[in-house]
């Protein structure tokens, strides 16, 4: 069935695919492990998506756009037919299942994809190759802050305790207040006894690395959601290092991932939580807009205290440890007795969750939207002509949102995202517009690391052909406020805003996508949730921050002098956001872009 609409043709087949696919979480390929028992260096030597890999072999070996010898492949579910509209995506259907589809990778000879690139605006083409040079031991000579700098950022002015990661290669002045992962395990940061890191994609000797020298051989606990050969893999990364534990999360419905980026730091002074959105490699840390809530230092409770002592007003202390004994982790049970001897009760932020399973009456409000949903109810003030206000979502991924807004995205999502406490009149969700900030074609091409960078960004053509409805609420990623537009977001954030885009009704960062796997799905007439992968975020309310008047101001970095850092949030990228023009397509892993060089004189074949 041939489809058209803003953003190009498409066959579209009827094959009865499964109608969940695990596009928005990236799942790991299995092959790493044996291609490297081979001797091939053109693939991370840890578990990954099959997008990163492509993004890795480009690295190591580009295509430069003048190479004529080269021949355009993509997947068997993206054949291009013959035709004569050379600028449509005419796609054929594959009946493999969508876990199958990122394993298998025969090649096919197709006419790449054609866009119109900006003619206009000259990129800086870097010939110095360097970069990729010795991908095995890539540490991007990232070092520390000062120490002055990083005790001002610890005791200065940020209320909110929510940071950007560095990106290499922009202006200095915008990474001022930003945090490498060496910054965060820092000394400064307290004097470390053990640590756990719960993360999707990691590279342990890299992690080990990121310790400084004193603190290398301390106990780390990994919490990881590897099975089978990435997990052999995993374990095999750790021989060497004694120190080095590991949790395996129970990850029991399929097409689930372990999402969740934390890291519990435990001191000598006491104990830190800091949720994020990086994964635990090289690359996450170095060129792209990833997002960081880093905890007061909760000291130790005195001996003897018992119940809720420790708790913050937003409940963040049984949260936490409801969300870990979700493991089920004998292991995790004693960092839960551990939280439990420590004071949180200086925590403003609200703790929002997923973890797989099948959720029924009250638990049916414990995680995903629904969680979401609840928060708002009983802290999010109600604003006169509320309905008014947009939705704005932004992510690295996209999972399968069904045949229409109607299955899913505006219905439950959005019920619970325009959730408010006494709301006086009920009005049509449909009133409520709808800002998703995924990244353009061009948004990848001329970012810091051109087409590479797509391979964080990996919504597959298989997903996109069946709900191209969904392009219509597409909004180009721009961060000039934060000097990031050319740093690809990996960051997560979703928010609700006033028609003139000042006021911010709530603000949440967060590792989940915008998929149903992260989020949840209504089942059983609305009285089950299904939750596939573990997440996790945090929400902020500006009542838990003293702010009666229900909002937060939308500040950038620069904030105007009359305006308070207390009652302005950072928001790290452009408001409002720009809709997509009739030229810009979503980026697409993929399917090959040859037409134009990306900042480094490059094309991007994946296969």
């Amino acid at each position: 069935m041939l489809q058209e609409g803003a953003h190009g043709k498409w066959t579209v087949s009827s094959s009865d695919e499964s109608a969940e696919e695990n596009s928005d979480s990236e799942k790991p390929s299995t092959s790493s492990l044996s291609d490297a028992a081979r001797g091939r260096t053109s693939e991370p030597q840890y578990p990954c998506s099959e997008a990163r890999k492509a993004a890795h072999k480009r690295k190591a070996s580009p295509l430069k756009l003048t190479d004529e010898s080269v021949s355009t492949e993509i997947p068997p579910a993206v054949k291009q037919r013959t035709s004569q509209e050379g600028l449509g995506w005419c796609l054929s259907s594959s009946d493999e299942e969508p876990e199958d589809q990122q394993k298998h990778v025969p090649k096919e000879t197709v006419k790449e994809e054609k866009y119109d690139a900006p003619k206009e605006q000259p990129l800086n083409l870097c010939k110095d190759d360097k970069l990729r040079e010795n991908l095995k031991a890539e540490e991007y000579n990232e070092i520390p802050s000062e120490a002055q700098d990083t005790w001002d950022l610890l005791n200065g002015g940020n209320p909110f305790r929510f940071f950007l990661t560095k990106v290499s290669g922009i202006e200095q002045s915008y990474n001022s207040g930003a945090l490498h992962i060496k910054d965060i395990l820092s000394p400064l940061f307290g004097t470390l006894i053990s640590s756990v890191q719960f993360n999707y994609c990691i590279d342990v000797g890299w992690l080990v690395r990121q310790y400084p020298q004193e603190f290398r051989k301390k106990p780390l606990l990994i919490v990881h959601g590897e099975k089978r050969e990435s997990k052999a893999e995993l374990l095999a990364q750790a021989r060497p290092y004694e120190n080095v534990s590991f949790c395996q999360a129970k990850l029991d419905i399929a097409f689930g991932t372990h999402h969740t980026k934390m890291m519990l730091l435990l001191y000598e002074e006491g104990l830190r939580v800091v949720i994020h959105t990086s994964n635990l490699i090289a690359e996450d840390w170095h060129q792209k807009t990833q997002g960081i809530w880093l905890s007061p230092l909760y000291p130790r409770l005195p001996k003897g205290t018992t119940g809720s002592a420790g708790e913050s007003e937003t409940n963040f202390k049984s949260d936490l440890i409801s969300y870990l004994m979700a493991y089920n982790s004998p292991i995790l049970k004693e960092w839960i007795d551990l939280i439990q001897e420590h004071d949180l009760s200086e925590t403003r932020v609200y703790l929002l969750g997923s973890t797989p399973g099948r959720y029924q009456g009250s638990d049916k409000e414990k995680w995903g939207h629904l969680r979401l949903r609840k928060l708002l109810k009983e802290h999010a003030l109600s604003i006169p002509a509320q309905e008014s206000w947009p939705l704005v979502g932004q992510f690295s991924s996209i999972g399968s949102m069904g045949a229409d807004g109607s299955k899913w995205l505006c219905s439950e999502f959005q019920e619970s995202l325009v959730a408010a406490r006494s709301s006086v009149t009920p009005f049509l969700k449909c009133d409520v517009p709808i800002h998703l900030v995924y990244p353009t074609v061009n948004n990848v091409r001329q970012s810091l690391e051109g087409y590479p960078a797509g391979g964080s960004l990996p919504y597959s053509i298989q997903t996109a052909q069946k709900q191209l409805w969904l392009h219509s609420y597409f909004h180009k990623w721009s961060a000039e406020v934060s000097g990031r537009t050319c740093a690809i977001p990996h960051i997560k954030t979703y928010m609700r805003l006033s028609p003139d885009f000042q006021k911010i009704a709530w603000f949440l960062v967060t590792s989940a996508n915008l998929s149903k796997a992260a989020w949840g799905a209504l089942e059983k007439n609305g009285s089950q949730l299904m939750i596939r992968s573990y997440e996790l975020g945090v929400l902020f309310l500006p009542s838990a921050f003293g702010l009666d008047k229900g909002y937060f101001h939308a500040g950038g970095r620069k904030l105007p002098e009359s305006k308070d850092s207390s009652t302005c949030f950072p928001v790290p990228y452009d408001l409002p956001p720009e809709q997509y023009g009739t030229k810009d397509q979503p980026w697409i892993w993929n399917i090959p872009y040859t037409d134009a060089p990306d900042t480094h004189g490059n094309m991007w074949v994946p296969s």
